[in-house]
């Protein structure tokens, strides 16, 4: 990597604050919500709607604050959101209006 140019604020690979830290390779479990998220973007991917790069390019758009305050799977539905509102998809009224329904 260039020593001049400042790293993103997602770009954490080599970073001491992180290397120091043991990565947990433990198995997981997915959530219902993680799994949501992942089929939601298959299914995007398979209608032409985003490709796999509109959702890396959202994930790294996402402010440092948020970034880091978010879940793996969480940044994911933040990316693919704004990534149908900008598409025209959805607009935010709708957004809005899913979101407070019960």
């Amino acid at each position: 990597m260039d020593q001049d140019k400042p790293r993103a604020h997602h770009d954490m690979g080599g970073v001491p604050r992180y290397a120091c830290e043991p990565v947990d390779i433990a198995p997981h479990t997915l959530s219902d919500f993680d799994k949501e998220v992942d089929a939601l973007r298959q299914v995007l991917g398979l209608k032409g709607v985003m490709t796999v790069d509109e959702l890396r390019r959202g994930i790294e758009s996402i402010p440092e604050a948020d970034y880091h305050r978010l879940s793996y799977y969480q940044r994911w539905i933040r990316s693919i959101t704004d990534t149908l509102l900008r598409k025209g998809f959805i607009t935010e009224d709708e957004l809005r209006a899913a979101l407070e329904a019960p």
